[in-house]
């Protein structure tokens, strides 16, 4: 079997850097970067250190609207997969990346396995809904990583091609972790094993809002407790458009974007995480880190059930009332198991179309 795989984001690198070496084993097996994240630290230091294949093609979309960089790459893709005519196209998470693969895939005629489907956080706001909703109802192949995954798809007439085959993210979390541990960021930071909290945000709906970017600067000023805080560039960006980032540079120690390694040590010994990444969520969970999402949903229901994720959205007073009061009651479930990568690749070699 030929196969394709499209990524271009920071959470696609990770989820494809596992099962990329299993492709490469039994498959013929090609890739293709859209250049949807375009900054060094934000992707070639993390092929580096995930040590990803160089792309067969590189696309070099960038940013843009999401229409205009959707459509860019889906041009792009298709031209690839009229000269590579793949038996099946991958594509992974909830990006434009993934949605253009699928579109082009899907227009052609060509078989598409979705990497993480079925994920659903029920909020048609986010981009990101719209992209997996899309690409779950193009996809023949749906590699769910829970049974909550499964149990949505069904519910919208999705059940012929699905299975659950765990996560592929648990299989570099895990991976990585070991290897971060070389990292000398705590001392570069000059910051203590589980005597910090760390945070991210990046989601337009925070960064692209005054009022939600405000709440949540305010609710960050407001700990007594150190916060490391690595920047998006989108954020940057935002943060000094609305007058924020010198206030909340003077109470919180921001760094630049950082790699994969880094960033894993980073949440490894933190107290806490304060996030409105999905994947960040997810990481947290597996490594046994409670976590306080920056949204009113998640797509990651399993970690608020089971009492290691709360929901503080973007209210000041609730986020700091969150990393005094919030507190995992419940052992650690085992909601994401390993061995993801070897399902995904025993299922496409045992389905014939």
């Amino acid at each position: 079997m030929k196969t394709i795989s499209v990524i271009g984001a920071r959470p696609q690198f990770i989820k494809y850097a596992p099962l990329s070496k299993e492709l490469h084993k039994h498959f013929t097996e090609k890739l293709i970067h859209t250049g949807q994240h375009y900054d060094y630290l934000m992707n070639k230091i993390f092929f580096e250190e995930l040590e990803i294949p160089e792309p067969d093609y590189y696309l070099g979309v960038g940013s843009g609207t999401h229409g205009a960089q959707t459509g860019d790459m889906l041009k792009k893709i298709e031209e690839i997969l009229d000269l590579e005519k793949p038996d099946m196209v991958l594509v992974y998470g909830d990006t434009n990346s993934t949605l253009a693969g699928a579109l082009a895939a899907s227009k052609m005629q060509i078989k598409i396995g979705h990497i993480e489907a079925g994920l659903r956080s029920f909020d048609k706001s986010m981009p990101e809904e719209i992209n997996r909703v899309l690409t779950d109802h193009c996809s023949d192949l749906l590699f769910c990583p829970t049974q909550t995954a499964i149990d949505n798809l069904h519910k919208e007439g999705i059940a012929q091609g699905v299975h659950l085959t765990g996560d592929v993210m648990v299989d570099a979390s895990l991976y990585a972790r070991i290897r971060a541990e070389s990292s000398d960021i705590l001392e570069r930071l000059h910051l203590k094993s589980k005597e910090y909290l760390l945070a991210t945000v990046h989601r337009a709906s925070n960064t692209d809002v005054k009022e939600n970017l405000a709440n949540i600067v305010e609710a960050f000023c407001q700990l007594d407790e150190t916060l490391v805080l690595p920047l998006h560039p989108r954020t940057t960006k935002q943060l000094k458009h609305f007058g924020l980032y010198e206030k909340l540079a003077s109470k919180v120690k921001l760094t630049e974007p950082l790699g994969y390694l880094e960033f894993t040590k980073l949440l490894n010994h933190a107290s806490k995480v304060l996030t409105d990444s999905g994947g960040v969520q997810k990481e947290a969970y597996i490594l046994g880190v409670p976590c306080i999402t920056l949204r009113d949903t998640t797509e990651w229901v399993e970690t608020v059930d089971t009492g290691w994720n709360t929901l503080a959205g973007t209210n000041a007073e609730i986020i700091v009332a969150s990393v005094i009061e919030f507190q995992p009651q419940k052992h650690l479930a085992n909601s994401f198991p390993c061995g993801a990568c070897d399902r995904i690749i025993k299922t496409m070699e045992e389905t014939s179309f």
